[in-house]
């Protein structure tokens, strides 16, 4: 930008979760097997490294942080992140505390799923963006459990409702 006169803004930004993330990140996995288990879909959930440490944000939130960057006069690169860590285990257990179920009736571990370059604890400092922006996540973890898995439990009751009035 500064070679060619460029108005780039970069945004770094930390894990930013919503109902349409794919279901390969942990946090759909969750949310989707809370979901199924719940509707007798499924009785377990087989997830690896529990005490893992993520600063998770709602993606909704991200996109007005990546939207008010591009409202300065200068561009500048900016953190994107909550500031707070939760653990995979902190996911698992408000996702079955919302659906009234006890978490460890239902997951297993299985090494195989263990990352071998792990990274135990990522945390961003969006104070840059705070200061500079006025920007501030409006939705905190538990409610972004909440939604996700409110969503995985509507979208698998429309496609029960929807395979019961299939001809």
């Amino acid at each position: 930008r500064e070679s060619y006169g460029l108005f780039a803004v970069s945004g770094i930004l930390f894990n930013h979760e919503s109902p349409r993330r794919g279901q390969e990140f942990v946090t759909r996995k969750v949310s989707d097997g809370v979901a199924r288990i719940k509707l007798g879909l499924a009785d377990t959930l087989v997830l690896g490294n529990l005490d893992a440490r993520r600063d998770w944000g709602f993606a909704g939130d991200y996109v007005e942080a990546m939207w008010r960057m591009l409202q300065q006069e200068t561009a500048e690169d900016f953190v994107v992140a909550t500031g707070v860590s939760h653990s995979v285990r902190d996911l698992v257990e408000i996702a079955f505390a919302h659906v009234g179920l006890d978490w460890r009736k239902y997951v297993r571990t299985d090494p195989a799923l263990l990352r071998p370059a792990e990274v135990d604890h990522l945390v961003g400092d969006a104070s840059k963006a705070r200061a500079k922006l006025g920007w501030r996540p409006t939705v905190d973890f538990e409610g972004l459990v909440r939604m996700m898995v409110d969503a995985d439990l509507e979208r698998l009751q429309a496609a029960r409702a929807a395979a019961r009035t299939a001809p």
